[in-house]
C-alpha cells in the first residue's frame, strides 16, 4: 500500500510569514490543516486573509479559535490604551522588546496547534516565526522553539509512545524561515507563487470606507499605516527584491 501523505497543522494568521510557510507546507506534500486565532487583538483584518489563503490552498481543514488574550492586556495589539509605535524607517526600530510583543502568545498558539496535531495523528507544526528580520519577539527565538518542541514530546501521548514504544513520530515544530530576512521570505514566497496581495502584515491599520463594521467586505478596506515595525520591515522586503508590496498603504 503507498505510504499515506502526512499531515501537519499550519498556524495561518494571514501575514505575510504565514503565507509562505503555508505554500512551503503544500510545496512538500502535506496534507494541511491550518489553525488561526482571533485572540483578542484590536485588529483582526488578517483573519479575513488567512480565510481566503486556507480556502486558496485547498486546506483540509481551517479552523478559527476564539481566546481572550486582551484580559490580560499589557500589549499594543491587544489592549486599546496603548498605542502601536510607528518609526520612518527600519533603522529607528528599538531593540528592545516592543510594546507590540503579545504575552506568551505563541506559546498559547502553539498549545492549541498541538492539541490539534495529537488528535489529528499529525506529528509536524508548521509556524512562521523568524529571527533576523523581527521586532524582538522572545517567543519567536530559536532557542524557544527548540525548548518548546523538546516541552512537547514530553507533555503528549504522541511523544511518550515514539520514546517508550517506538511507535510512530516525535512531535517537530517546524520554522523554515527562522533565519531568513523578510527579503529571502518573500523571494522565496514569489517562487512558490504566493500571492502576497492576499496578505496582510500592519499592527495598526487605518479602515477606508464607509462601513465601520468588521465584516469581511470592510476588513479587506483595511489599510496598512505604513510606519509600524511590520510595515516598515515589509516594505523592505519588498523593495529589497525589486518589487512593489501590493498591500495599500497609508503613506
Amino acid at each position: 500500500m503507498p505510504h499515506p501523505q502526512p499531515r501537519a497543522v499550519v498556524l495561518l494568521s494571514g501575514g505575510l510569514d504565514s503565507a509562505t510557510v503555508l505554500a512551503i507546507a503544500k510545496k512538500v506534500g502535506y496534507e494541511i490543516y491550518a489553525i488561526s486565532f482571533r485572540y483578542g487583538q484590536k485588529h483582526s483584518g488578517e483573519l479575513a486573509r488567512a480565510t481566503t489563503l486556507a480556502k486558496s490552498a485547498e486546506v483540509v481543514q481551517h479552523i478559527v479559535v476564539d481566546i481572550d488574550l486582551s484580559v490580560f492586556g499589557g500589549s499594543a495589539l491587544t489592549d486599546k490604551l496603548l498605542a502601536v509605535p510607528k518609526s520612518d524607517s527600519v533603522e529607528n526600530i528599538g531593540s528592545e522588546i516592543p510594546i507590540t510583543y503579545v504575552p506568551a502568545r505563541n506559546t498559547v498558539f502553539l498549545s492549541f496547534a498541538l492539541g490539534w496535531a495529537e488528535v489529528l495523528g499529525a506529528s509536524d507544526i508548521f509556524i512562521g516565526v523568524n529571527s533576523l528580520d523581527y521586532s524582538g519577539y522572545p517567543d519567536c527565538r530559536p532557542e524557544f522553539i527548540q525548548a518548546y518542541e523538546r516541552m512537547a514530546n514530553l507533555a503528549t501521548k504522541t511523544g511518550v509512545d515514539f520514546v517508550s514504544k517506538k511507535v510512530g513520530q516525535p512531535i517537530r515544530i517546524l520554522t523554515p524561515l527562522i533565519s531568513m530576512t523578510k527579503a529571502e521570505i518573500i523571494k522565496q514566497g514569489v517562487a512558490l507563487g504566493v500571492d502576497y496581495s492576499m496578505t496582510f502584515s500592519c499592527y495598526d491599520p487605518v479602515l477606508v470606507g464607509d462601513d465601520q463594521e468588521e465584516t469581511s467586505q470592510a476588513i479587506f478596506n483595511e489599510m496598512a499605516c505604513g510606519h509600524c515595525d511590520a510595515c516598515l520591515l515589509r516594505l523592505r522586503g519588498f523593495e529589497q527584491n525589486g518589487l512593489v508590496d501590493p498591500s495599500r498603504y497609508v503613506l
